[in-house]
């Protein structure tokens, strides 16, 4: 019997997990873990004890999560998503000290973690797969394409989330050397495979199975997550809008595997779908939690968090509620202002204020909502995102708004490749929709008589510093000490907030000849633009409106930067390689030109923070004729 539940996870799924676990009988003592910076899943989930770990890191950090179970007597962990979830070694280690990991089993984890075994064990079980081949050099791979043809994925054998996936199209052939070697460096063990691509009118479906261990399996049906933007899931829906006969078929293969592996716990099993074929093929087995288990709980009434701490017992008997039901993600820091109404669910765990870094993944909250209708439920979720409300930070929410308002998707003509195909016309739409739901009462009122721009050329980050020289004016009549000029130090050790000039929030080191002192600074406007914006600082602010700027579209850790100054670069050509939730996305120039000033990257190697809207690329002012005559 399960005593002590250490919740080795943060965030929002943390406070999920911990919320189940209390609602248990006999009740569990649970235990969570937080970093200095990042304890709101605490605040909201009340554990009975937390304990503190010294870095992000140190969610990862297989020897000491074993020493903090043997020092503090837990007997269960249940990982969550993410971090150690899909760990064999993590589950390995645990069950050799005596302590129970929330999920499939090393065994199981070991045989489904890896997508070409995967895929092997759906083959043995009569599940249609897709061609693949296990190739590594470039010259097996692209025999692998001349056989099958384009386009074709090319996966990293242990990726996830999106991760180590680069689809390749004919004519990115050129590209295929590149696309190879960025979706290897994010794959753990540097392995990759090649597997024919299913994307004309294939809907990406999965089923959510819950097994005893035994051999006995029920499904809790399915959910459709089509509308995805490079790979991962921006909405999702159940049950399927797909027809039936179809998703039944998926769902008995699902099944079929899951009874052949015995399969024990949560898993989620996915498959690419094509209605008007009709066929289907296995894509992949998530042996964890997902983020998405909401959907189905909203849909069938099971607590699955709950359903994971009983798997000792048998899986409970499920019963299908008629309705349909939509989820949506916000990607982005923020804090909803508004109560959400009736059949809407937000999870989250959020506890202004709060600070997010790019320690952890930035979901922050989810919203659910559920109808007795697909169309009902559409039509909740434009309210829902229209009643949500932002402040300080910019969000996903217009691309949601435009999302849930186009005919595509109260229609079900969502497909894999629908939002990469219409994202401009997407976005349009939502932008327009949020404008017009800026009014007065929505906005802050200015100060009277002040004039701030809301954003400074200059994007300060951590590890800027400056010297700083004090010379006091006059000295006091008791004081004995001669007049002379006092030098300190002050870095910046993290950024909080930064919207310099009006305000800025950050930690810093202020060191003077007597000692180094940490401290929290807030900087606020008083008056009108400050000198402060006189300072030099590394990261330039972009400006999308200029023609010669190349901005950073998204935050990130910068890998590398392909281009110097003097070089004559085409448009749509790679400029820069950012790192996200550890996969690596590629900065295009938006236009052809010369180069005329870099962003100059560490010259350490280290991966540096980078932010929204930095200045990556300069460009000199060329014209089009020159450019397309140069054939840029």
């Amino acid at each position: 019997m399960m005593k002590k539940l250490l919740i080795a996870n943060r965030g929002e799924i943390a406070v999920r997990i911990l919320q189940a676990a209390r609602e248990l009988s006999p009740p569990v003592h649970t235990v969570a873990l937080s970093t200095p910076n990042d304890t709101s899943h605490c605040q909201l989930g009340h554990p009975d004890q937390t304990i503190t770990l010294p870095s992000a890191a140190s969610y990862l950090d297989i020897s000491l999560v074993v020493k903090i179970c043997q020092e503090h007597g837990i007997d269960t962990v249940h990982p969550g998503y993410g971090f150690l979830s899909e760990s064999a070694e993590f589950a390995r280690r645990m069950h050799e000290i005596g302590v129970t990991v929330i999920g499939p089993g090393a065994e199981i984890l070991e045989r489904t973690g890896d997508k070409l075994q995967a895929k092997a064990l759906a083959a043995s079980c009569g599940v249609p797969v897709l061609p693949s081949h296990s190739a590594q050099s470039l010259d097996e791979i692209r025999a692998f394409v001349e056989k099958v043809g384009y386009p074709v994925m090319i996966k990293a054998v242990d990726g996830g989330g999106g991760r180590g996936i680069r689809l390749i199209h004919q004519h990115q052939a050129s590209e295929l050397a590149n696309l190879v070697a960025r979706a290897r460096s994010e794959s753990h063990s540097q392995t990759v495979f090649v597997e024919k691509a299913a994307v004309d009118g294939f809907h990406h479906v999965e089923v959510q199975v819950l097994g005893d261990g035994t051999g006995t399996v029920h499904h809790l049906h399915e959910r459709d997550c089509s509308v995805q933007r490079r790979f991962q899931k921006i909405v999702e829906c159940a049950p399927s809008l797909l027809d039936r006969s179809i998703i039944n078929r998926v769902i008995e293969a699902a099944l079929r595997i899951a009874r052949t592996i015995h399969y024990r716990s949560l898993g989620t099993f996915e498959f690419l779908v094509s209605e008007s074929r009709p066929e289907f093929y296995f894509l992949e087995i998530n042996p964890r939690l997902q983020v998405e288990h909401t959907v189905t709980e909203a849909v069938t009434g099971v607590d699955l968090v709950q359903a994971q701490l009983r798997t000792i017992h048998p899986a409970p008997s499920l019963r299908r509620r008629p309705q349909r039901q939509l989820r949506a993600e916000h990607r982005q820091n923020h804090r909803l202002l508004r109560g959400p109404g009736h059949g809407v669910r937000v999870d989250s765990h959020l506890v202004p204020p709060v600070t997010v870094a790019s320690d952890f993944d930035n979901l922050l909250a989810k919203i659910i909502v559920t109808a007795s209708s697909w169309e009902s439920a559409v039509r909740k979720a434009r309210r829902v995102l229209s009643d949500t409300r932002i402040e300080g930070v910019k969000t996903n929410l217009p691309l949601l708004r435009g999302i849930v308002a186009t005919e595509d998707f109260l229609e079900g003509r969502i497909d894999t490749q629908w939002l990469e195909r219409n994202l401009p016309a997407v976005l349009g739409t939502g932008e327009r929709i949020s404008a017009s739901l800026v009014s007065v009462h929505h906005q802050k009122p200015a100060r009277p008589g002040l004039q701030l721009p809301t954003s400074s050329s200059l994007l300060f980050r951590r590890g800027d510093a400056w010297s700083i020289s004090l010379s006091p004016l006059a000295l006091s009549p008791t004081s004995k000490e001669e007049t002379g000029e006092i030098r300190q130090h002050l870095r910046l050790s993290r950024v909080l907030r930064n919207d310099f000039p009006s305000s800025l929030t950050a930690e810093i080191e202020y060191t003077t000849p007597s000692a180094s002192i940490p401290y929290k600074l807030h900087l606020s406007a008083t008056g009108a633009a400050t000198a402060a914006s006189a300072l030099v600082s590394g990261h330039r602010r972009g400006d999308p409106s200029n023609p010669r700027h190349i901005v950073l579209p998204l935050s990130g850790k910068l890998i590398e930067v392909l281009v110097k100054p003097g070089e004559t670069i085409a448009k749509d050509q790679v400029v820069a390689f950012v790192k996200q939730m550890k996969m690596e996305l590629e900065v295009r120039s938006p236009r052809a030109g010369r180069v005329k000033w870099v962003f100059e990257v560490r010259r350490d190697g280290e991966e540096e923070d980078v932010v929204e809207g930095m200045l990556l690329v300069e460009l000199d002012t060329v014209s089009v004729s020159v450019a397309e005559k140069g054939k840029l």
